[in-house]
């Protein structure tokens, strides 16, 4: 079972192709779904705070590489849809196996059923390709795993990612030298456009430094940033050759709403938390959460406390240190609080001053209040005399 529970991402992906070949209400039921099985199975089947080992780990290498094929096929059956004709025979062929007309499907179906496709897709290459891509790119010491982690980013055009997250996120995380941690105060709309600003400046800094050690030039096949591009023109330019003009137009969205996830998932690992410089990054500089099935469908990304303490520690092997700062709920339910940024702001709060009083070191207390005073969250718990003590998990 301690295997077979990380291949529940997989089922979701095969689940996901369905949905979208059979098209119309099946492409909001399928959503509607997904949303359920992520929110609701958090909340039904709580924590999952077990430390397996695992004798063949090799097995756990696997399940992440199955992720770039499924995503292709997901890549492949959504250009299908938006294209004009019946790419490769896929429709027919559907309608001769399992006698569902799905070419009379894809033709019917609506606009706002469109439009919800680009949402769900969206977020599936933002569990599918990102969370994946992360665990990926983390490995810098094998080749295969990193290519394949910086081509799954490069789904939602990030394949550069893998430069700033692993070489300059998780070095600066909860300082203010670091664009992936936000800031007390700041909006979750405002954090996505930042981020990806700053981050993709980061990302062209750190390669320029590590070329110009090499004594390699910038402009050529050794910088990353620039093949980062181009594995996503590659993208783009198979989903062009799929299905043509509509489906580059639908899929461009797509991929940007998935960026905007992944900015969104740094947003609420990270909000509010302070770190002095220079000082080592510990536990409590990450919000957790040991949520179930945000925990086997993400990988143990949810693990995070320890992912920051020991960057290099493959995710089945994270502990859920249940000492750590803790999130409001699993990722998905989560991340849907952070859109709402008035009812995220006042839910953080009591978190924030529970994470000021009983985590926070001598010089963090001094960071904190220095954000606190910034940002007016201050000036907001005196007047409602927010709560300091225990949080629940």
């Amino acid at each position: 079972m301690h295997y077979l529970k990380f291949m529940s991402f997989h089922l979701m992906g095969l689940f996901t192709l369905a949905a979208l070949t059979l098209g119309q209400f099946y492409i909001v039921l399928g959503y509607a779904i997904w949303l359920l099985f992520y929110i609701g199975g958090d909340i039904v089947l709580g924590d999952d705070d077990s430390t397996p080992s695992y004798a063949h780990q090799s097995i756990m290498t696997w399940q992440l590489w199955l992720a770039l094929p499924l995503l292709m096929a997901i890549l492949f059956v959504f250009s299908w849809h938006f294209a004009t004709t019946d790419v490769w025979g896929y429709g027919q062929w559907i309608t001769e196996l399992t006698g569902y007309d799905a070419l009379a499907a894809k033709a019917n179906t609506s606009w706002y059923q469109q439009l919800v496709l680009v949402a769900f897709t969206g977020l599936v290459i933002g569990v599918i390709g990102t969370v994946t891509g992360h665990e990926l790119v983390h490995r810098t010491w094998h080749k295969v795993s990193y290519t394949i982690g910086r081509w799954l980013l490069a789904f939602s055009f990030d394949a550069n990612f893998a430069i700033e997250h692993v070489y300059g996120h998780h070095r600066f995380v909860c300082t203010a030298q670091d664009p992936a941690s936000a800031p007390r105060g700041r909006n979750v709309y405002q954090h996505i456009i930042v981020s990806s600003w700053y981050g993709n400046i980061s990302a062209w800094n750190i390669e320029k430094r590590r070329l110009s050690v090499k004594s390699l030039p910038i402009f050529s096949r050794h910088n990353r940033v620039l093949r980062g591009i181009a594995m996503s023109l590659v993208i783009l330019l198979a989903v062009f050759a799929l299905g043509s003009w509509q489906a580059l137009a639908f899929f461009i969205p797509t991929a940007l709403w998935a960026k905007a996830t992944l900015e969104i998932v740094n947003y609420m690992e990270h909000y509010g938390l302070v770190r002095a410089n220079g000082t080592k990054v510990a536990p409590r500089h990450s919000w957790n959460t040991n949520k179930r099935v945000s925990s086997w469908s993400l990988f143990n990304l949810t693990r995070h406390s320890h992912h920051h303490a020991q960057a290099q520690v493959p995710y089945h092997c994270l502990a859920p240190y249940e000492g750590a700062p803790m999130m409001i709920s699993g990722y998905l339910a989560t991340l849907g609080l952070t859109l709402i940024p008035p009812l995220w702001h006042r839910l953080m709060l009591p978190r924030l001053a529970h994470w000021d009083t009983h985590f926070a070191n001598d010089d963090e207390k001094v960071l904190a209040k220095q954000a606190n005073d910034a940002s007016g969250i201050a000036a907001y718990q005196q007047m409602h005399q927010v709560e300091t003590g225990s949080i629940s998990t």
